[in-house]
């Protein structure tokens, strides 16, 4: 069954992606809004719109039967999450199957599964992807906590069972500390998730950040290499690369041979991401888990290998067998993204909501800006901050570094504050530059305070 008729139920910059993507092959477009986002770009470019609700987003873009309302009403034969809200919800994919609506994505047992870190850990396990040690189960107690613990050695990172973004982890150094962090943990993740369980790893001091990008058509997967994530504050990404410069070709295989492993595995459909800590010491990987839906930072591989990720994930979700063998699928350059939120970098990333004056964007050989502005655009306060991605390709790393600085200084957002001096700042930092960083390098940089330097 091809797709002919896709509603978007997302918003920003993202349902800004999906909708040049459908439009290129063919497909009518409907763009699910908000009552705050009537005016946004999305809006202006799909084919029909239908809003679903108030601003608030459990009122809309998380209201399952609102949304399945709207994909019937509208008569879509697909709908597509994006990334957030309810792309990872196997209830919301469920409802949609119920309606006989194609969900661009993998089906809902899988998303169960892989979004479940145990046990999304132990189907790894199966397919013989490394793990970091850990808790072998769900734990629903402090003292089931200290007693793993005490058997995996200290330090020990905290993680919620069910959810992901970073909330619930903790890092616990000593006994004393998981006594106090497992039920402030587990606190945040019954509130974040609905569920309290917890699971335990052995810390990885100064580990970097790779994922894989794999795509699946249920039967097949491949993959489309990957990813250097190392760059975030709050455990949120802030830059993201591809390829990591930090892999020898032997370990990189290895890598991506593991994706395809586990993808394969549990039969997915669609782009799915597989992260791992990379210790550089011992040159050992570890799978952490499993995002069963496209990324923010996809844009990068598709830079470096000359796909669209977004047009495959629609087309295998429609039925389809993927288009190219692994054979086929190259890799090419260096490619960098750095992500432009609506917040004051100088002043604590104070959310900068507001309406846009001056929109400036740098064109050029290598260079994209996904986004979803316009002259006059009121950003509204009630969602991400995300304003748009700004994505660099050159023929290697320093070279692409360049091109980001001079991107940057050629892109101009008026009306409102973002995060364009910190990645200024990254980009011309000797040690960014070096390639020489990690999972927790960028908030002591930031204490330290190197934002402040820029040129």
């Amino acid at each position: 069954m091809s797709i002919k008729r896709m509603l978007i139920a997302n918003r920003g910059e993202i349902a800004v992606r999906i909708i040049r993507a459908a439009k290129a092959m063919g497909i009518h477009t409907i763009q699910a809004h908000s009552e705050a986002d009537v005016d946004m770009l999305a809006v202006r470019l799909a084919d029909e719109a239908v809003c679903i609700g108030p601003a608030q987003a459990a009122q809309s873009y998380l209201d399952i039967e609102a949304v399945v309302a709207a994909a019937k009403a509208t008569k879509a034969d697909a709908v597509h999450p994006g990334y957030g809200f309810m792309a990872e919800n196997a209830e919301f994919v469920r409802a949609l199957d119920a309606a006989g609506i194609t969900f661009v994505g993998p089906s809902a047992d899988v998303i169960d599964r892989m979004g479940d870190k145990v046990a999304a850990r132990q189907a790894a396990e199966a397919a013989g992807v490394p793990v970091v040690p850990g808790s072998k189960g769900r734990l629903d107690t402090v003292e089931d906590a200290v007693n793993v613990a005490a058997k995996l050695g200290y330090p020990v990172m905290i993680k919620a069972a069910a959810g992901g973004g970073g909330k619930g982890i903790r890092i616990a150094d000593t006994e004393a500390d998981l006594r106090k962090m497992a039920p402030q943990a587990q606190a945040e993740a019954k509130a974040s998730f609905g569920d309290g369980g917890l699971y335990l790893e052995r810390a990885i001091n100064s580990p970097r950040h790779i994922e894989v990008q794999i795509m699946g058509d249920g039967t097949d997967a491949v993959h489309y290499f990957e990813r250097e994530c190392s760059m975030q504050r709050r455990r949120q990404k802030v830059w993201e690369e591809a390829g990591a410069t930090c892999l020898d070709q032997e370990t990189r295989a290895h890598l991506c041979d593991t994706a395809v492993a586990l993808a394969k595995a549990v039969n997915y459909v669609g782009a799915g991401t597989l992260e791992y800590l990379y210790d550089s010491q011992t040159k050992e990987f570890f799978f952490i888990e499993m995002n069963t839906r496209i990324q923010v930072e996809h844009p990068v591989t598709e830079m470096l290998t000359d796909t669209d990720l977004v047009q495959e994930m629609i087309h295998v979700a429609g039925g389809g067998k993927l288009r190219k063998s692994q054979s086929d699928i190259t890799r090419n350059g260096h490619a960098i993204e750095v992500r432009l939120n609506a917040e004051d970098p100088l002043m604590q990333f104070l959310p900068s909501p507001g309406k846009i004056g001056t929109l400036r964007v740098p064109e050029g050989e290598g260079i994209r800006f996904d986004h979803f502005l316009y002259e006059g655009y009121q950003v509204p306060p009630f969602y991400d901050s995300l304003l748009g991605k700004l994505i660099v390709h050159a023929e290697n790393r320093e070279a692409a570094i360049d091109l980001m600085i001079s991107a940057l200084n050629g892109l101009e957002i008026g009306g409102i504050k973002t995060t364009k001096p910190l990645h200024l700042a990254l980009a011309h930092d000797a040690a960014v530059r070096a390639d020489d960083f990690h999972t927790q390098w960028l908030e002591p940089w930031l204490a330290a305070g190197n934002l402040k330097q820029t040129p």
